[in-house]
């Protein structure tokens, strides 16, 4: 039987793997490489997919968790989240106009978007992450 308490843990490594896709599709397109950017872009946008599905199901299950920590870090705590759940609300349909103008290879339209959904796209991953280790290894 499936352990669904297991899926935080499975959502933060899908955030990680998010993140390390996101740069290193960053540092491609860099490069010039193209072909491999579109790949790696492609693969974060699926890895981000399956961490949204993963979250849904577990909190349709579980719940939320309350976070524990008083003092200075809860502030930290609070601050942090709610700049990753309002970005992680914004970053959907930028990630999908990005990717939809990418695929279609309208590049400078692509490109003007990207330099916004990149950045936004990277904290939403990395403070994801940030907030599981507060919320359930802190």
């Amino acid at each position: 039987m499936f352990d669904i308490t297991t899926l935080p843990a499975v959502n933060a490594t899908l955030n990680s793997i998010a993140a390390v896709l996101l740069t290193s599709g960053y540092v491609l397109i860099r490069r010039g490489r193209v072909a491999q950017h579109r790949l790696c872009m492609l693969a974060a946008f699926a890895t981000s997919t399956l961490f949204l599905v993963s979250y849904l199901v577990y909190h349709a299950q579980v719940g939320s968790q309350p976070f524990t920590g008083q003092g200075p870090v809860r502030v930290l705590y609070f601050t942090v989240l709610i700049s990753h759940v309002s970005l992680a609300v914004l970053i959907l349909p930028l990630a999908l106009v990005t990717l939809r103008r990418g695929l279609r290879r309208d590049d400078a339209r692509h490109v003007a978007i990207a330099r916004w959904t990149f950045p936004i796209w990277l904290y939403v991953s990395v403070t994801g992450v940030v907030v599981y280790w507060m919320l359930y290894q802190m």
